[in-house]
């Protein structure tokens, strides 16, 4: 081999590698497109919501969607849907994946696969003028959560065990279409406790000037995933490894630290709740 021809190949090979190979597992769609279509439920602060004076999807992760696809060379369309939409539009094609605080779930595991990136859990709480001290004090009450979640059924197991199991009355497991409709219910009064994410409750009472409090710890620690189609494993690698390298250099820690989000980030990925 000439050296002329090795200064050749040589050439060649930085190039290739200069290339991002990622693009390669791309979907086709987002290769030609250069946009990743994301649905997302902005209504869950700080992961997820409206910036009440600009009308713009913010949140946790909202940013870090965002520093995943600069590392890419892609950009994001967001649509606001539902909760209770998001899995249909990614099994309809409406959205390449749902990274909008989604649990993972085994029932959920069995039509879709989960990166996971977050390790919180269902939460009870209630208003902090309430006599309320512990979730035992709302066996026998009104108490809420989002019907889309796996909330609900987790409250009556909670509720069959502490409540009823011990003596007290059920608990009077209430469903409403979101965590605002959740939230406004406990503030009207009617509800008296609420159940959702714990690591949403310390960010929405200071924002609402402390009118919440939590009441114990969180009932079922669990995960929340970037959710794909079963079908597109190359693709959630792809995104995977491209969250680790977040992870790695920092930049995943930074926006935990933004959100006030620091005691539920996760050290290395799983992918339906197992190691990779």
């Amino acid at each position: 081999m000439t050296k002329s021809l090795r200064s050749t190949l040589a050439i060649a090979g930085l190039v290739l590698f200069a290339t991002p190979l990622q693009a390669g597992q791309l979907p086709d769609a987002i290769q030609k497109s250069g946009t990743l279509h994301l649905s997302i439920n902005a209504t869950y602060p700080p992961l997820d919501f409206k910036d009440p004076d600009t009308n713009k999807i913010v949140g946790f992760d909202v940013d870090l969607a965002d520093a995943l696809v600069a590392k890419l060379g892609l950009k994001i369309e967001w649509t606001d849907v539902p909760f209770a939409q998001l899995i249909p539009a990614l099994t309809t094609g409406r959205t390449d994946f749902i990274w909008s605080g989604i649990s993972d779930t085994p029932a959920r595991q069995e039509t879709m696969d989960f990166v996971d990136y977050l390790k919180t859990g269902p939460q009870f709480y209630t208003l902090t003028s309430s006599a309320y001290e512990k979730p035992e004090d709302l066996c026998g009450k009104k108490v809420g959560s989002i019907r889309s979640t796996q909330y609900p059924d987790l409250m009556r197991a909670w509720s069959a065990q502490h409540c009823e199991g011990a003596g007290r009355p059920a608990m009077d497991v209430v469903t409403g279409e979101n965590s605002p409709d959740v939230r406004t219910q406990l503030k009207q009064g009617r509800i008296d406790g609420a159940v959702q994410g714990s690591e949403t409750i310390p960010y929405i009472s200071k924002q609402e000037g402390g009118v919440f409090k939590m009441l114990g710890s969180p009932i079922a620690p669990f995960y929340y995933g970037i959710a794909f189609r079963k079908e597109d494993k190359a693709f959630r690698d792809l995104i995977a490894d491209t969250l680790e390298g977040l992870i790695k250099d920092g930049t995943y820690k930074k926006i935990l630290d933004k959100w006030e989000l620091s005691t539920i980030g996760v050290t290395t990925l799983t992918i339906n709740t197992q190691p990779r």
